[in-house]
């Protein structure tokens, strides 16, 4: 009875905190922004579908083929909200229609860098501003870069998209449709992909390393999924009937092909990555590395700004100060001579009187003044 008052007594209750933490934040809410990028036929909207069990494109239609030749980049972007177990997540998908599907797809990359920063400026903007209660987070948390099946590793299209935007976020390269290669041919362009992205020193989204706490199943997890990047991943919105079994694939004359079959394709390693292991850690990435780098330099142009504008101010002080001065020394010059033409007439009247002759004019001259009076 004495060990539990004592016990009762040395528990303080901060070890609750976590607990109070995880209560606001199931209350409050998750946001997580995702973007895919690619060229059409590639299947990133069948992919995104099977990601999170939801049709965001119902009403979408298929491009024709004279309609590419002048495509441009646009920005589509649909916001759901989807809950599990009492955790709401408020979900939206960035796409980029039009992307890679031009002749000339020189600059394809610059509308999406240019909404990346649009978005990191926006939330600068009210992160600055005086109401920072309700802040609506849109930055770019990862994005999808699809890679064709067909080749044999980065395009230079691929390469300058990368280039462009790895410092901005997080990039996760997936290879589209590798239901359509066979294993040998996966793990040949995995490996060419790889290859190019070291050799244009480019950096995609790195696995954080883990805590040596952490359990052996995850450390192995860890590995399989840093193993599996770039992911080969397949997209299927039917459900077919195998053995009185559902699941999500594609029927072929040959055999069935499983989504979430990790035989078949690394769709389960994507969806285990992007949702339920990495998901905050991009998110904080994207906060402490991108945004912050994009703060820094927004901060830094200001100063510039600020430098030019005082240094201007300190310019135009000067010329001011200098045009005064400039006044001030004719004046000077004046009253000298003023005053030497009134030493002049001094002498002259003296010089008179001693000779007995009475001037018949007299001069006065007053510096003050700087006006003749004559007394005749």
């Amino acid at each position: 009875m004495t060990d539990d008052k004592e016990n009762a007594q040395e528990f303080i209750g901060f070890a609750t905190l976590p607990e109070q933490v995880h209560r606001k934040s199931v209350k409050r809410g998750f946001d997580f922004t995702l973007m895919v990028v690619g060229e059409s036929g590639l299947g990133k909207s069948t992919l995104i579908n099977s990601l999170f069990l939801t049709d965001l494109y119902k009403d979408r239609k298929v491009p024709t083929g004279e309609s590419l030749v002048e495509k441009t980049v646009t920005i589509e972007k649909k916001t759901i909200e989807i809950e599990e177990r009492g955790v709401k997540l408020r979900l939206t998908v960035v796409d980029t229609p039009g992307f890679g599907d031009a002749v000339n797809c020189e600059e394809g990359w610059k509308t999406v860098e240019r909404y990346v920063d649009e978005q990191f400026n926006k939330f600068f903007q009210d992160e600055s501003g005086l109401n920072r209660k309700n802040i609506q987070d849109h930055r770019v948390h990862c994005c999808l870069y699809f890679v064709p099946p067909y080749g044999h590793g980065l395009r230079q299209m691929d390469v300058e998209f990368m280039r462009r935007l790895h410092r901005k976020v997080n990039i996760v390269p997936v290879i589209a449709k590798s239901d359509t290669l066979t294993k040998p041919e996966i793990n040949k362009l995995k490996s060419n992909i790889m290859n190019d992205i070291e050799t244009h020193k480019i950096k995609i989204y790195q696995f954080p390393e883990c805590d040596s706490d952490e359990d052996e199943d995850f450390k192995q997890q860890d590995r399989e999924l840093k193993a599996s990047i770039p992911f080969a991943v397949i997209g299927s919105n039917c459900v077919i009937e195998v053995a009185g079994k559902k699941m999500r694939g594609r029927q072929y004359p040959w055999g069935i092909v499983e989504v979430e079959n990790t035989a078949h394709c690394d769709f389960v390693k994507l969806r285990t990555m992007l949702i339920s292991t990495h998901m905050q850690d991009m998110k904080e990435v994207t906060q402490d590395i991108h945004y912050e780098n994009f703060r820094a330099q927004c901060i830094s142009q200001m100063q510039q700004v600020a430098l030019k504008e005082r240094n201007k101010l300190k310019r135009e002080s000067a010329a001011n100060f200098d045009t005064v001065g400039d006044a001030d020394r004719l004046l000077q010059q004046k009253d000298e001579e003023i005053r030497r033409m009134q030493e002049m007439l001094n002498q002259m009247q003296e010089k008179l009187k001693e000779s007995g002759k009475e001037p018949a004019v007299s001069l006065a001259l007053d510096p003050g003044k700087r006006d003749s009076v004559v007394n005749v």
